[in-house]
């Protein structure tokens, strides 16, 4: 809340430049801020009596937004990034999809592995775990499983994240 549409009785009023000055009703706090050619803002509506402080409005939402977009650019996104196989996969086919699981863990993403089963080879889930448990092995120097593997409808999926130190 700004300048009038503060209606308490009593506030506690903080000075421009931070000093306390005091219990004093809203208006007399008005009075002063209009005096500086700045503002009254809430600061603590649930103390008793509220906080207000003189300040310029337009500048204190100014830097307001900047922290936020500031603390925005340091937080950092993981993203999860897929890779598919299937039961019958051929050693080099494999080697090419660790290499790329490879780039996505070092990269700081979590991998999802998944081994799709297709008709007749639902029946075989067991090759399908030894092909994640493989590929968890080659990856073993830079990742661990975060979620191991299990079967969800027609394919079985893993979980790959990046090793802690």
């Amino acid at each position: 809340m700004i300048n009038e549409q503060i209606r308490d009785r009593e506030i506690r009023l903080i000075g421009e430049d931070g000093e306390q000055l005091g219990i004093m009703s809203a208006r007399d706090a008005m009075k002063l801020a209009r005096e500086a050619n700045l503002d009254l803002v809430k600061i603590a509506p649930t103390a008793k009596p509220p906080v207000c402080k003189i300040i310029d409005y337009g500048k204190y939402r100014y830097e307001q937004a900047r922290r936020e977009k500031e603390a925005r650019k340091k937080q950092k996104t993981i993203e999860v990034k897929e890779i598919r196989l299937s039961p019958n996969i051929d050693t080099n086919d494999l080697n090419t999809k660790v290499n790329q699981a490879r780039k996505f863990v070092s990269g700081g993403n979590k991998v999802k592995v998944a081994v799709r089963f297709r008709g007749r080879e639902l029946a075989h889930t067991a090759v399908g775990k030894t092909i994640l448990e493989d590929f968890a092995q080659k990856l073993s120097d830079i990742a661990v499983i975060d979620k191991p593997a299990k079967l969800e409808g027609k394919s079985m999926v893993m979980f790959l994240v990046e090793k802690r130190n």
